[in-house]
């Protein structure tokens, strides 16, 4: 057997969060097909999968940087003897990582059970919580702050499976391998007993989708300080899945066991249509909002108050001035402006669960139909992702040094929900990104085209043509024509001292870039707006596209407007705002 941590370290933490990615990487599917509460919307298991991988990304950051000296500033110091990091180090990576990353209900829960452990492993305190009693305090915390980041608790979710994990850890005596097999054990009963709590998974016949997500992550938490899989996890393929109600077992009903076989496979032996006739309510939120918000306490307090009356499935977790928000409301706009007015939102997501959708119509309606052909584009700012939302596009947002990984994108295809779907990275540095997102949608059935477009106008003249109704491959050569006949630029400002193609640029400095390079470094931002469109516009040109950044001057748009008229006979100019997009000023010229 491998040698195990014999006590919480930061070692731990990572080979916690490598086991937990395994193992919802196998449930992924099982989980997502009895995906019935809050909305049945198929995507939990992924959801969660996806939050434990930002952690997990997070923890080999923590590693890395300490591996080559660089050390990572998530808080704590070095061990002694050097490259690796405190378990104070990995927790709030851990933590961190989970909040930035966290997708849907279930995946923002599973942030906030995070910080809760590290709100507790990583305090500064005479006593080191590396052992069983610290990780029983842990589980404790965990389960009370996810339950008081949730506007309105329900039981038989995932809070009431984490709340008996917790309970179970703190009847043990031991070490972290007693505790945590105490954690699992009562999660496994817990998560046995949801369908009696909670009548939409009764119906369904089938467990809470999340809380068997949280038992796959303890059950890792068990292995990674035994080394042993719990039997529930082990020889999946042998196990015999039972929904409750449709075993012929005479004593299923009085037998525990009837839910652990599920929970140890991930409901195998259930078809997803089991969902279909799931409704949790009739006539629930259209629009499921999620962002991260950059807020204090206060703002929170307020925000917390304002989004509850807008809709429902409401989840505030993180702390320190970062915060992760998510919603179902009707109303999109509203509680993208409610987060404005609390702080600066960013990362903002947006999925319209469609008329479709199981929780939106009466029982019986069949699940949504894949519509035939959808746009999936990277965006840089508030006001394009509104831009493309209105075209019909889905958006994924890209704040300015965070680019979105390939995760980020293949959820968006999936939320695209087509059978054909246009992908726009709409950034150069994307490319390879975008391109290992295509691949794996692939895999998953849909048909992708890549279209490499390397800046947001690119984008918009590639949509600007874009036909449904035409065949998938017209549809393409169409878009990918729009898009290379368009020179795009952008002004910014320049953060250090740099050589480029237009000379040696000093910090503050103005810069004009046509299609990727440096072409004019300048003092003033108009000026360089100015000069750099005069060169776009010398080679022709039948329409500009100027895209504000939201702190780009007030003028700006009608002197470059000017500008144009006065000097470009039947040259057009229409103007947007981006928002926070990173550049001053995008430009484009087709």
């Amino acid at each position: 057997m491998p040698q195990v941590p014999q006590t919480f370290d930061a070692l731990a933490v990572r080979t916690w969060c490598g086991l937990s990615l395994e193992a919802l990487g196998r449930a992924r599917e099982e989980i997502d097909a009895i995906n019935v509460y809050p909305v049945a919307d198929g995507d939990t298991g992924t959801n969660l999968y996806l939050t434990l991988e930002s952690a997990t990304a997070a923890v080999e950051a923590v590693f890395a940087g300490h591996e080559v000296g660089a050390g990572y500033d998530v808080g704590g110091g070095r061990e002694a003897g050097g490259g690796r990091p405190t378990l104070a180090d990995a927790v709030r990576a851990m933590a961190h990582g989970a909040l930035i990353g966290a997708r849907g209900n279930s995946g923002t829960i599973l942030a906030q059970l995070f910080r809760g452990m590290a709100q507790v492993l990583a305090a500064d305190s005479e006593t080191a919580h590396t052992d069983g009693p610290g990780l029983r305090l842990a589980l404790r915390q965990a389960a009370d702050s996810a339950r008081q980041a949730v506007a309105h608790p329900v039981e038989g979710t995932v809070l009431t499976v984490a709340s008996a994990a917790a309970d179970a850890a703190t009847g043990a005596e031991g070490d972290c391998g007693t505790v945590a097999r105490a954690a699992y054990e009562g999660a496994r009963a817990a998560l046995a007993a949801t369908p009696g709590q909670l009548a939409v998974l009764g119906r369904a016949g089938v467990v809470d989708a999340g809380g068997r997500g949280l038992v796959a992550v303890l059950a890792a938490l068990v292995e990674t300080f035994t080394g042993e899989r719990p039997r529930a996890f082990a020889g999946e393929a042998e196990v015999h899945a039972r929904v409750a109600g449709t075993s012929t077992d005479a004593d299923a009903d009085a037998d525990p066991d009837a839910y652990v076989d599920i929970v140890g496979v991930g409901i195998g032996g259930v078809h997803p249509d089991v969902c279909a006739d799931a409704v949790p309510e009739e006539g629930g939120p259209a629009f499921e909002v999620i962002y991260l918000l950059e807020a204090e306490d206060g703002a929170v307090a307020r925000l917390r108050k304002r989004l509850d009356r807008l809709g429902n499935s409401l989840v505030v977790v993180g702390g320190d001035g970062l915060w992760n928000v998510h919603v179902h409301v009707d109303d999109a706009g509203a509680a993208v402006e409610a987060g404005v007015e609390a702080g600066r939102p960013y990362r903002i997501r947006i999925t319209h669960f469609g008329l479709g959708d199981v929780h939106t119509g009466g029982p019986g309606r069949p699940p949504r139909e894949r519509a035939q052909r959808a746009v999936v584009a990277v965006v840089p700012g508030e006001g394009l992702a509104g831009l493309y939302a209105e075209a019909g596009a889905t958006t994924v947002l890209a704040r300015p040094g965070e680019p979105p990984a390939s995760g980020e994108l293949v959820e968006a295809v999936r939320r695209a929900h087509a059978r054909e779907v246009v992908l726009l990275p709409n950034d150069a540095e994307l490319r390879h990104t975008a391109a290992a997102a295509a691949e794996q949608a692939r895999a998953g059935g849909v048909r992708v085209a890549l279209i490499p477009t390397r800046s947001a106008v690119q984008g918009i003249a590639a949509l600007a043509v874009h036909e449904p109704e035409r065949r998938f491959d017209e549809d393409v050569v169409a878009m990918t024509s729009a898009a290379g006949a368009t020179r795009y630029a952008e002004v910014a400002v320049a953060e250090r001292q740099s050589w480029t193609m237009a000379g040696i640029c000093q910090a503050g400095d103005v810069l004009g870039l046509i299609d990727g390079d440096v072409a004019v470094i300048g003092s003033d931002i108009a000026l360089t707006a100015e000069a750099v469109l005069d060169r776009m516009l010398s080679a022709g040109g039948e329409m500009v596209t100027l895209v504000l950044g939201d702190e780009a001057p007030e003028t700006i748009a009608n002197r470059l407007e000017s500008r144009v008229r006065e000097g470009y006979l039947a040259v057009d100019t229409v103007v947007y705002r981006g928002g926070r997009q990173g550049a001053l000023l995008l430009i484009g010229v087709e």
